[in-house]
Order: C-alpha cells, then structure tokens, then sequence
C-alpha cells in the first residue's frame, strides 16, 4: 500500500512538472525540442509504469495467497458451523429423552410410594391410573392376573376398548409364545424386535412398541404387566424395560405384602378370639378354683372345729386319768394313757395350723399390725427353743444389729414363724451344727435369713417345700413324724404381711430360709 502511495504521488509530481516544462518550453524553445522533450518524457512514463506494474505484482501475490487462506478458514468454519448444528439437534434431542427418562423415573417412584402405602390387594391396582401410566411414556397399559383356579382375569387396562379387552385374554389364553411370560417368567418388549413372534403381539395388542413383564410373588408367576405405543412414538430402549420390569417387581412386592397383612391380621384376629376364649376359661377355672378352695377352708375349718370337741374330751380324760384323780392306775395303762395324750396334743397342734391356714386364705384371720423390734422376738424364740439347742450342742448365732429397723407385723404370728424355721432347722441339723438368724434392710424391706449346716434339700423339693402336707423324703422325716403344714403356715403368713419367703439350699450343705417384713 506505501508503494502504491508513492507511485500516485511520483505520477502526480510528474504531470505537474511536465505541464510546467512545457509551459516554460512553449515559452523558451522551438517545437523540435518540444518534441524531443516530450519523447524523454514518454519514454520516462513507461519506464515509471514498468517499475510500478512490477512492484504491484508482487504485492498481489501474497494478497492471492491470504485469500485463498481465507476461504479455506472460511469452508472450514462453515463445515464446523454445520456440525455445531448438528451437534446442537442431536443434544436436543438428547436432552428430550433423559428428560423423559427422568420423568418417568420419578413417576416411578411415585407408583413405587403409592404402592408400598397400601395393604389392600384391590387398591394396589386401583393406585395405576391413565395419568400415571401417561407420565410413564405410555399410551397403552394392562395388567393381567391369575386366579386360584388360574384363570387369567384383568385387573386394570388403559387405552383399550372393551372388545379389544376380550379378545387380548383370549389372545394370552391360547398363545403358546406367550408362556414365556405368564408361565416361565421371561420378559417381551419390541427393543429387540427381530423376532416374528414379538411382531404378531405388536400387531395384536395394536402397538408398534411394547414391554410385557411377569409380575411373580413368592407363589410363582401370577400375572403380567403390559405397555406400549403407537408408531409415531420413539421406539423403546433398554433402560425403559429395565423400568417396568422394576415396576413389575414392585407389584408382586405389593401383592405379597398385602396377603401377608391379610393372613398377619385374620392370624391375629384368630388369635383374639382364642385369647378371648382361652381368658374366659381361664377366669371360669379360676372362680371354680376359688369356689373349690373355699369350699374346701369351710370344710377344713368345719372338720376342725368338729374334731376340737372330741379332742378335747380325750385330752381332757386322759388327764385325769393320769393324775389318778378318779383311783390308781397300773403303770403300763399309765404309759398308754401319756401316748393318748402326747398325741392328742399333736392333733390338736395340726387342726390349729388347718384352722389357721384356712383363716389366711380366706382373710378371715384377725391381724394385729404393730411396729415392732424383730431382735426381741427372736431372742424370745431362741430362749424358747434352748431345750433343743443345748440337747443337740447346737451354736445359735442371732445377727441382729440394734440399728435395724422396726416392723410392721403381728407379733404371735411372726413369733410362729420364727418357730417353724429355727425349729426345723435345729431339726435337721446335725449336734454340734449350727444356726443362724440374721437381719438387715434390703430393697425397702428388712430381710430376714434362718441359716443352717443341715442335711439340705434336693433341688426337685424347692419348689415343692412350701405345698400343703408336702415332707421332703429324708432319713429324718422318716424318723421324725410331722404334717408337712408348718412351711406353709410360714408362707401365709409372710404373704399376709406383704412379703414374700424363699429358700437356697444345697445338699449336705445347709439351707438358708429366706423372708421380708415391711418396715413399720
């Protein structure tokens, strides 16, 4: 460009000049010189437009060479504009069907949420509707089930008329191809539609695309779920058979989560109704135990009572006849007489315990509570009971601290407790043992512990010790009669007293008879 500048400016220059020369020649010269000037000046000219065509040529070239750069960008960017074209439509479309996808994965989920929220078999079916079956991507739905006769029934449709129903039952009743489905579990669609069989279902069912999924249950295949399009939709794709097989999952999941709440609620239902029964029974059994039970206090009591009098006679003539107050007795009726008596008394003692016992359980027995000091009472027994002690050279260890406090009891009825378990436990502890009474407080309660190094209890005979006339089959209770009542009187009265007994014990180890008072 700066060439060309200068040449225009030497062109310029050089007609101004010459107009000037020829005007001053004109003026100064004759005409043969004005020709001999003009030819120099000529021949100047072509020389001057020689050098300037040269120069311009070499301008031109690199200018042809850009150009031709150019429109090879040029052809370059409009075959990169046409694949941003078509990038952009294939993204677009792209784009359409993940939007797609993703819309019928959430409606998906909805039918999954509407599914799992039910119980009832019916509504399960009910829950999939047009629009949601729309929303899937479908025009056309239907599920089909079998019955316990297995008789293929239809449960929901969408899109079909009902001739077009009739004769889609009898289609599945009757084709041999469609066993895959209803019989061996396997799925059909169109995604892979190479298959005559698959064509003929198409053309049947009067769709262009379709899925067809078992729905199976823990009872085997009970049905299918069907959808499907016409020809002017998109054709199917893996990911949508993917999903309705899901959905089929999940209706099979439903069935059998309602059949289990059915069987769960008529089980439990049954099970009502035989509690109901069983507690009627029971609460029947029970009044017939109270009504036996007392019926047989009144009649311990009764037989008691009656047996008291008589008793009482012979006790009473068999003192005197003893202390000789009617005349002198030989000595060997002495000695029957004082076995009379003896056992006359032990009579008297086991009428007292029934009587006692029938008067607890029947709450006819009259308590006295007061607070009391327990270590007095058990001191009052243990003086009581030295007789025994000192006989068999037994060591009494009483741990009562002075600190423990009162309770709340009827003094004689304690004290009989009291008897009844240091009794027995001088009873069947060998001379020279021991036994031991100890109190503290425990759990609220003051506890109280009859320790012995006796010939123990088996363990079948613990829960058994404390059982009306129950004796525990032993060397000393075969020598030593008794009634088999006092453990129980024991348990009565504790219980009377809000408390409860038990025992440890192990054999030719000793025992340990346990009880609670309440605090008084």
């Amino acid at each position: 460009m700066l060439t060309i500048g200068v040449c225009e400016c030497v062109d310029k220059t050089m007609s101004e000049s010459l107009q000037y020369s020829l005007e001053n020649l004109f003026l100064t010269v004759d005409f043969q010189r004005i020709l001999n000037i003009v030819g120099f000046l000529a021949l100047l000219a072509v020389v001057c437009l020689g050098l300037l065509l040269a120069e311009k040529s070499k301008q031109i070239n690199p200018l042809k060479h850009s150009l031709n750069k150019l429109k090879k960008s040029f052809d370059q960017l409009d075959e990169q504009a046409r694949l941003i074209v078509k990038t952009d439509l294939e993204l677009n479309k792209t784009q359409e069907e993940l939007d797609k996808k993703i819309s019928a994965l959430f409606t998906l989920q909805k039918i999954s949420r509407l599914l799992s929220t039910t119980l009832d078999e019916k509504e399960i079916f009910r829950r999939v509707h047009q629009p949601i079956v729309s929303e899937l991507g479908f025009e056309r739905c239907f599920i089909i089930m079998r019955d316990q006769q297995k008789k293929l029934s239809l449960k929901i449709s969408h899109g079909y008329q009902e001739a077009e129903l009739n004769k889609i039952l009898s289609f599945f009743e009757h084709d041999p191809f469609l066993e895959k489905v209803t019989k061996e579990g396997a799925l059909l669609s169109s995604v892979d539609a190479s298959d005559p069989n698959k064509k003929r279902i198409a053309n049947t069912l009067g769709v262009a695309y379709f899925i067809l999924s078992p729905i199976i249950t823990q009872d085997g295949i009970e049905g299918a779920l069907f959808v499907g399009n016409s020809p002017t939709s998109s054709p199917l794709t893996e990911g949508e058979e993917e999903m309705i097989s899901i959905l089929a999952t999940q209706f099979g999941q439903s069935l059998e989560n309602a059949r289990l709440f059915e069987q769960v609620y008529s089980s439990h239902h049954e099970l009502e109704t035989k509690i109901k029964e069983r507690t009627k029974e029971l609460a029947d059994a029970l009044e017939e135990v109270k009504r036996i039970s007392k019926m047989k206090s009144d009649f311990v009591s009764a037989v008691s009572h009656e047996l008291r009098t008589p008793l009482t006679s012979i006790k009473g003539y068999a003192s005197i006849l003893i202390d000789e107050k009617i005349g002198n007795i030989p000595d060997f009726v002495k000695e029957r007489l004082e076995k009379i008596n003896k056992h006359s008394d032990g009579l008297v003692r086991l009428i007292n315990d029934l009587l006692d016992i029938a008067r607890i359980e029947s709450g006819r027995i009259e308590m006295k509570f007061e607070a009391e000091n327990i270590k007095d009472i058990v001191e009052n027994v243990a003086d009581l009971l030295s007789p025994q002690i000192k006989q068999k050279q037994i060591e009494l260890i009483l741990d009562i601290p002075d600190s423990l406090p009162k309770v709340l009891i009827d003094h004689s009825q304690i004290e009989r407790v009291f008897i009844n378990l240091v009794g027995n436990a001088l009873k069947f502890t060998p001379e020279k043992g021991s036994v031991a009474v100890r109190g503290k407080e425990a759990n609220g309660y003051i506890q109280i512990d009859v320790q012995d190094t006796g010939i123990g209890i088996p363990e079948d005979a613990k829960d058994k010790i404390f059982s009306e006339f129950y004796r525990v089959d032993n060397l000393i209770n075969q020598s030593l009669k008794g009634s088999g009542l006092g453990l129980t009187l024991v348990k009565y009265i504790v219980e009377a007293h809000q408390g409860k007994i038990w025992v440890e014990s192990q054999i030719n180890k000793g025992s340990i008879f346990s009880f609670t008072l309440p605090k008084g």
